[in-house]
Order: structure tokens, then sequence, then C-alpha cells
């Protein structure tokens, strides 16, 4: 369910001003505003996510006035997406702008050169930023004049003022009739603005004619200066550019595109290794801009503009030179082969890799709009038709509901259905065990106690928590799913924004959150925030050891998530103010090409994996497929129409996820696989929404409300099997902890968990643990003893000294389960932070800080920001900050002198800033006291950086 895939539109309007010659808008006359006062310098841009534009066509162009000029920069929203304008140094900031066509500005007097640029997270990042200077003397625009190459002494038509294509040729029919000698041009777009030089310019189609392809090429003619120019302008694709060829070895030396505007801009070509060598100039169009995805338009800037090339015997200035960092080529639109199959032809058109096959399992009308799923202890889909989504029903009203699948003879298809319950509202998340259903259904936790031999209802839903919102309604709570520690686990969106807690819980005692991971004890009833940060997350799974990872969209879109940890997020604030930085991904790759951000990416990314909108996350334990693909993690790439497999490996405290071929490609543009799980026989099965709009919207007629697949994919290794794990005994569900299929780990310790204690299953849990020589195995016996009450906290404490660093690490996160742990225990936590040599541990020990009283953290995170060997890490540095900060409201003097001691890279600036926060006159006091020591230090970079903070913040 993508949101985020939008496509930027290549097409930017607006309305700007325009000088005489074309170049940037600076007049004296003053628009109509409540400030009366002249206006020496008046800019106008158009805002897009590429950059700020000017009507030259300059991006992010640098703005000049004399020092006390009166200066205006308006701004025109070019798109429909939220920006504004700010200046840095003197944090002057514009309204926001929503709509696009809208405008806003910022009035200023020249004082001194600054930053302009956009305050929307993430946009001056993406490219949203240029220079204001104040300048001396004429601000004035004018270069060398250039002069028309020559061929037997006569000058060649490289500007086509001749009127023809004289000294050209032509092939394709881009070509046919290129010639224009109006703007605004017959063969572009009413409000755009070309801005060519003499009679006529050359076009190979314009927005009118862009599905034309062809060549044009000049004749070859001698270098004779050192530079040369040309005017381009189209789009900024593979296929549509200009070429400048040296003759004698038809090798291309320069190429240029335009930058996906109308308005041609001059190119600065250096030839000095060329002089005396004859070139020719090749105009290429050989992209027609055609969308082979049924809602997204053709591309209209699959065109090239050209005009005047000329030589110079300097390098000429242009004031909207078009450079090489300016234009963000896209490459091609990805081919689709298909779109709008039936569920047995888009299995047929499926490529998946050898020994593996795909089958249509169950399809429209027996299944419809399936948004969630789960595998139950036979192996039974438990499936939700989403039939409320997108809008939210009135209470009661709801059109959920959950059908029960089962393959009945092993064939692959699902023979059996039942309707288990109807009437829900707006669910997005199943799971079951425990005695019932488990539902995420905004603004509601549910649970449905179950009668599972008659597969019905044993009473009416509960609403174990509520609050959770629904403003946006593609990212509420989903990807519900059992972690290890038998806690239920589930993702939550950047745009929804909750406040959750038991029914009739005041909002001072909720929860907050809009993005992140959270857990729900099912016997416990306790709900936290496990870890917070990313963006709209819909999958979540757990690695061989434990480790949580999840997928999600527009941003990089892999993360291991550990308790407490707080992740780059794709919009909004930490709700801890003094967060100051977040973890970022920790993938070394994105599946989106480009640097025009994940949007630009959208259909034109197969090559890096498809795109940046991401469902479902399964990491793969099933046992029967190859080992190659073992603790590979497996997410659908929507706009791709691919399932992406990326592989962790372990990477100081956490990991490194790398990138592997992709797994299966549907080869079929309305594919939309939401989540995949593997079942007894080591085979996956993917719920599939199949619609052809891949982007979430609010307005339920966009949505298709007939369609939906369920697909099973299969390896030859796979062998069916029924069964019913609820019949096993105690002592077989223990066995099954040493299965090499996940799944049948998972069911049995559930099943466990919802029997209870029992003495007989402790005893043989813990000689597993003991004797195992496989840590995996010892950790399933650990996770299996903690679900069943299996374990005192002297037993766990104990395992602190064990040999393997996995088995350390979660007796540790284990013991700070309760947020509480004893002067023993925690006596023992110091030793080991001083001690203990894996990082592992020294994660999962400051990640129970977190959960522990702040006064109790002081001797474990001495010893821990002191690990030099850590200051590198990718998550210790920030995760040590987060246990770290709230000890300055304790004591603030041990908490510096704490950061004066630490080895991780900021602890130190940002405690000076955490201290300057509490705002009172000790604390100022106490800054004062730092800046006095430090200025006695000696000059250092470190020395003077800090001072500048400290002077800053106390300023503040």
């Amino acid at each position: 369910m993508n949101r985020f895939c939008v496509r930027i539109s290549l097409l930017w309007a607006g309305l700007l001003l325009v000088s005489p010659d074309g170049a940037l808008a600076q007049t004296a006359k003053a628009r109509p505003t409540a400030d009366t006062a002249k206006i020496d310098r008046d800019y106008a841009l158009e805002a897009t996510m590429l950059g700020y534009f000017a009507k030259d066509g300059s991006r992010n162009p640098t703005l000049k006035a004399n020092k006390g000029d009166r200066v205006r920069i308006t701004i025109t929203n070019g798109e429909l997406m939220t920006h504004d304008i700010a200046l840095e140094k003197l944090g002057l900031k514009s309204k926001t702008l929503q709509e696009k066509g809208s405008q806003t500005s910022i009035t200023f007097r020249a004082d001194q050169s600054d930053t302009y640029y956009c305050t929307v997270p993430g946009h001056r990042t993406a490219g949203m930023v240029g220079a204001f200077e104040v300048v001396e003397g004429a601000i004035n625009t004018a270069t060398v004049a250039g002069q028309v190459p020559t061929r037997n002494g006569q000058p060649l038509n490289l500007g086509f003022e001749s009127g023809s294509l004289g000294d050209w040729t032509a092939t394709g029919d881009a070509f046919a009739n290129p010639l224009v000698d109006a703007d605004p041009s017959p063969v572009h777009e009413k409000d755009m603005a070309i801005n060519f030089a003499g009679k006529y310019f050359l076009s190979s189609g314009g927005t009118a004619n862009y599905k034309r392809t062809g060549t044009l090429t000049s004749v070859p003619f001698l270098v004779t200066q050192p530079f040369a120019a040309f005017r381009v302008s189209g789009g900024a694709l593979q296929d549509t550019r200009v070429e400048l060829v040296e003759a004698a070895t038809n090798k291309v030396i320069f190429h240029s595109t335009g930058q996906g505007r109308a308005t041609l801009q001059p190119v600065v070509v250096a030839l000095q290794s060329y002089l005396n060598k004859e070139i020719f100039i090749r105009i290429i169009d050989n992209e027609t801009g055609i969308s082979q995805i049924p809602y997204i338009p053709n591309d209209k800037w699959a065109h090239i503009n050209f005009d005047e090339f000329l030589f110079y015997p300097t390098r000429p200035s242009f004031p909207n030179e078009l450079k090489p960092q300016d234009i963000i080529i896209l490459p091609p639109l990805d081919p689709v082969l298909n779109a709008g199959l039936s569920g047995v032809e888009a299995a047929k058109a499926m490529t998946l890799p050898k020994g593996f096959k795909v089958t249509l399992a169950a399809a429209e009308p027996d299944v419809v709009r399936p948004i969630c799923f789960t595998v139950d202890w036979r192996g039974r889909l438990w499936v939700v038709e989403g039939h409320t989504y997108p809008v939210p029903a009135p209470e009661g009203q709801g059109r959920d509901r959950i059908l029960i699948l089962e393959d009945t003879n092993g064939d692959g298809t699902l023979d059996s259905r039942k309707v288990f319950m109807e009437g829900l509202n707006l669910v997005s998340g199943i799971e079951v065990g425990m005695g019932g259903v488990w539902l995420g259904a905004a603004p509601y936790l549910l649970f449905i106690p179950a009668d599972f031999k008659a597969d019905k209802p044993a009473g009416p839903p509960q609403k174990l928590l509520d609050g959770w919102g629904t403003q946006d309604t593609h990212e509420t709570l989903n990807s519900l799913r059992w972690g290890p520690d038998g806690w239920l686990y589930g993702n939550h969106g950047v745009f929804t924004h909750s406040k959750v807690g038991k029914p009739g819980t005041p909002d001072s005692e909720r929860t907050k959150l809009n993005a992140g991971v959270w857990r729900f004890h099912p016997k416990t009833g306790q709900f936290e925030l496990f870890a917070e940060g990313t963006s709209n997350p819909w999958g979540i799974d757990f690695n061989d050891y434990g480790h949580a990872f999840i997928t999600a969209c527009v941003i990089p879109h892999m993360y291991h998530m550990i308790q407490g940890g707080r992740y780059v997020r794709q919009a909004g604030k930490h709700f801890n103010p003094y967060t100051y930085d977040d973890i970022k991904t920790h993938a070394d790759h994105v599946h989106w090409v480009g640097e025009r951000g994940p949007h630009a990416g959208n259909f034109r990314s197969a090559s890096a994996g498809g795109g940046h909108a991401h469902a479902g996350a399964m990491i793969y334990l099933g046992g029967s497929w190859p080992q190659e693909y073992r603790n590979d993690i497996f997410m659908n790439n929507i706009n791709g129409a691919r399932l992406n497999r990326d592989h962790p490996t372990r990477a100081g405290s956490g990991y490194m996820v790398n990138h592997r071929p992709d797994f299966l490609a549907m080869n079929d543009s309305w594919s939309q696989w939401l989540n995949m799980k593997y079942d007894a026989s080591g085979s996956v099965w993917a719920i599939d929404w199949y619609d052809k709009n891949q982007c979430h919207s609010s307005n339920p007629d966009v949505h298709d409300k007939t369609m939906g697949r369920i697909f099973k994919i299969t390896h030859e290794n796979d062998k069916w099997v029924q069964l019913d794990l609820a019949k096993a005994s105690d002592a077989e569900l223990v066995r099954y902890q040493l299965h090499a299929n996940e799944w049948y780990v998972r069911q049995a310790r559930t099943l466990l968990q919802e029997r209870g204690p029992n003495k007989k299953v402790h005893k043989a849990l813990k000689e597993m643990l003991k004797t195992n020589p496989d840590p995996t195995r010892k950790l399933r016996a650990l996770w299996a003893l903690h679900v069943t009450g299996g374990l005192t906290e002297t037993e766990l404490t104990q395992l602190l000294d064990h040999e393997n660093e996995y088995v350390r690490s979660w007796a540790v996160q284990l013991l700070a389960e309760d947020k509480t742990v004893s002067p023993e225990t925690l006596k023992r936590m110091v030793q080991l932070a001083q001690q203990d040599n894996s990082s592992l541990v020294r994660l999962y020990l400051t990640s129970a800080m977190l959960r522990l009283d702040p006064t109790q953290r002081w001797e474990v995170l001495e010893a821990l920001v002191q690990k030099e060997a850590d200051k590198d890490d990718h998550n210790l540095p920030l995760m040590l900050w987060y246990a770290s900060e709230p000890l300055a409201e304790v004591d603030m003097k041990r908490a510096l002198a704490l950061a004066q001691k630490s080895k991780m890279p900021k602890h130190l600036p940002y405690t000076v800033q955490r201290i300057a926060a509490i705002g009172t006159d000790d604390a100022k006091k106490l800054l004062k006291e730092l800046n006095d020591r430090v200025g006695q230090m000696g000059h250092s970079h470190e020395a003077h950086a800090l001072q500048t903070l400290i002077a800053k913040v106390l300023n503040e």
C-alpha cells in the first residue's frame, strides 16, 4: 500500500518574471504587498524538489544585490508538494506552500551574503539550496561574443538561421520538420518560454510530438577555438542528448541532455585537446516517452531542443549556464510485459530462479482485496479482505472479513474456504494464537476469542487498546507478528498520529507514536514502543538470532530495529527533543536509481531493484530452500513488481545489509504483493492486492474493489505436510525447537506459551540450552523458557557469563524486560559493561539502560562510553546518547563529567546542548566554567568547535 509512488512531474508550471533578455527576473517594480517600501531587487523563482528555478532555466541561481538593497524573493510552487524559502543567516522564512501555482515571498535588506533554501525536512539535501551574494558595483550578465564554425571558408548552419537543415543529415521522423520560429513555440505548451537566439531553434518534436525518434548529424568541422557553447533544453533522459564526436575516431568527446525544462540554456565545452581536429555534432532522440504503466502518463520530455553552436577564445560566462551537476539524468522507463492479467495468466507470467515454481492458490471472487494474513499451526491461511479501506466506516458498519483458507491435498490450491467473521472495520494486521485472533483495526487493537475446533468466534471482539490514528489509512498499525520473546509486534506509519492506551486511559498516560515498531504482551497487557522512526514500514520479521528487521518506503528501505532505537524519519520530529541525531539505514544500497530522489526513480529503477516502495518482509528460515536463501530478507517492490532480496551480514554491534539478485519478477504492473510467509513445508504464501493503481488514495473510487490473489512459491525440495501442532504433546513441542524449519519453532513456542509453565518442559529446555552446540538452538530454548516462565532472575544473571555473545545479549534483554533489576544484577551488568568484548552485548546493555530508571544507569554507561572500539559503530554512539541524555536532569555536573570521559564522537557537544536546554542559572554557570577550562587547554579544532557551541547555546 504505497502512498508515496506519486510520480514527480517534469512539467513545471508557474508565473515568473522575465527580463527583456530572458535572464533571471530582476525588476524595480514592487508587487502590491502590505509593505510599500521600494524593492531594489525583485527575484522570482519556481520551487520544485529538483531546486529553485529562474525563468532563464538556471537551477538554484546565485542571486546578487548591492549592499543596502531592499530585496524580495518570490517563489511559485511548481508542483503539488510542500515548499517554502528561507535565509539561513538572517533566520528569515516564508510561509509554506502546498498547492501548485501558489506563491509566497521573503523581503529583506542586503547586508551580508547568505544561503537560501527550503526548510521542509530533506528538501535542502535533495537540492533545494542556492546562494545570495552581496556584491560591489554594477550587476550585469554580459559575455564575450562567440564565432560560428566554418567549413571551406563558409559559416556553417549550426544555428539554423538559414531556415533549413543545410549542413545536417537526419534519420527517423523526429527531425522531419524540426525548425521553430516562434516563442511560445507551437510544439510546446503555451506557458513554456524557449528563449532561443536568432530566427530559429530546433526541436525533435517538443511536448506535442515527443513520441517521434531520430538523429540529426552535422557535417564535420575544424575546432579553431579552445571553447565552445551551445544551447540545449528538453528531457534529462539517457536517450535525448547532444553529442560532440571526434570525426577521425567516431569517439564521443562530450554529451549533454536537457534538464527537464523548456528554456534553452548554454552548455560550455572545453575543446583545448581537440584544437585543429575535426568534430561533428550529433543530436539524438531515441526516447518515445510512451509509458507502459496504465495510470502513468507518457513523458512529454522525451525530446531535445537545440540552438546556436559557437566557438569562444576564452571560457564564456553565462548567468544561466547549464552545468553537469544541475542535470540529473533519468534512465528509460522500465519495460512492462503485462498488465491486468487473470490469476492463472499472472502466475504463468512470473519468472523465478531454477528449481522454483509459482502456483495460483486462490483468486477473485474467492478472495478479494487481501490486505493482511497469517499462517496458523495447521498451515492454514487466515486472510483479511480489506473492503472498508481506504475510508473507515462508521462504528459498527465495517465491511472487512476474515477468511480461513486451506490446501487440503497439497496441490497448491486453497480448496477449503471458511468465513470466520464479517463486519470488521479498517483491518490492517492479523495474527492468531494465544486463544484467539488479534487484529490491528484502527482506532483499536482487537482480540477475538476463538473456538478453533469450530473455527468460529467464541465471543465478541475485545478492544484491548484504542487511540490508534486514522489520518492516513494506509499507515495504520500493521504487520502483526509474534516475536521470539512472546510479545505481539507490529509496525506504524509516519503520517498517522496515534495516542495509544487501554480504553479510558487519559491522554497524559497514553503512548504517542507516528512511526516505528510497537509491541503488546498478550498476557500482561503491557504496551510499549519498541523502536521509533523510519517512514511507512509494512513488514517485520526476525532472523535466526531474534533480531528484528523492517522494510520501509520512500526513505532507504532496510533497518535492523534495536530496542530503544531512534531511526531516521521521513517526516516530523522525534518525540524526545534531545535526540539530536538518529540511526540511518542498515543497507548499503537503495532500490531506486538517480539522484532526483526516490519518486523520480519510479518505473525506471529495474536495474536497482524496482523503486522505493516496499511491502512485506520475510526472512526465509523455512529449511527446505537452498542454503543460500537462509536469513535473506524478501520484500515486494511495488513499483518494480518483483521480490527484492537482501542479505544482512554482521557488522559491529549490528548488521550491514547487501543487495542480492532479485528473487522473482511478476512481469505485471498491476501486481501488488503485500506480504509473504513460509509454512510447514518450507513453501511461501503471498497475498496480492492486485490493482492497477499502485498508490494509496483516500478516494475509494481510485482502487479496484473486485480483485485479489494468493500465490504459493515452492522449491523442488519442498515436501507438503498436513498436520496440527495443537495436538502435539508438550515434549513434542519442545523437540520442535530444534526443527530446521522455523515455522515449527515459532508455532510450537506460541503453543507452549499459551499452555503456561510446566516443570518438565522447563527441564528439557534447560538441557537444550546447556548442551546444544548451536547458538541458534540455545536461543530457541532460552526464548521458550522465557515465554513459559521458566527462568529466574538468578538463572538469567548466570547467563551473563555464557560463552556465546548472542546468549549473553538476550539474557541482558530479558533481565530488563520488566524495567527493573535487582542490585546484584545491576552490579553484574556493570562488570559486563567493563569487561565484555562483544559490541553486540554492549548494544544490548545500552538498550537495557534505556529501560531502567536514569539513576541506575551511571556505572554501566560510564564503562560503555569509554569503549573506543565503538566510536565508529553504526548504532552504539547514538544509542549511548539516548541512554545518557536524561542524566543531565539527574546530575548535570556528573553528566558533563561522563561526557568528557566519553570516546563517542558527539557525546560532549550533545551534553552541552542538553545542559543548556535545562536553562537554569546553574546550567549556564556550569557551561561557562567548561568554556573557561577549554580555553586554558590550548588551541585545537575540537576546542574551538566546543567553545563556539557553548557560546551559541548560551546566547539562545
